[in-house]
């Protein structure tokens, strides 16, 4: 299950306005390549939508069967929010559907058998 817990606004191509859902998995423990001490975190991805800002609003809180996973792409680098070290990596967050794969997301788009609820 994840769970939204927010939405971003974002402009289109053509310059329209839309609302992205944020989206955030359960909790999991990492171990820090610095100090070598775990933390906990969550991974998040975004969804674009086509709700209004008040349906956005309303969402937050709502759980959806499904995972978020980790997807290989192209590296691209990005300031950390809290420190605003610069760094780079090579994935993103995706969302997965219940019953999916990431190799059936990637490579053929979402399965017809995969249920929103």
């Amino acid at each position: 299950m994840v769970t939204i817990v927010g939405y971003s606004p974002r402009v289109n191509l053509k310059g329209n306005e839309y609302f992205a859902l944020v989206i955030q998995g359960g909790i999991e423990f990492i171990k820090s390549k610095v100090t070598n001490s775990h933390y906990a975190t969550a991974m998040r991805c975004y969804i674009p939508s086509s709700f209004d800002e008040q349906n956005c609003k309303a969402l937050i809180g709502q759980k959806i069967p499904g995972s978020i996973a980790k997807k290989s792409c192209d590296p691209f680098r990005y300031a950390d929010k809290n420190t605003g070290e610069e760094i780079e990596v090579n994935y993103r967050y995706v969302y997965l559907p219940e019953g999916a794969t990431l190799e059936e997301v990637v490579y053929e788009g979402i399965p017809e058998s995969a249920t929103f609820e």
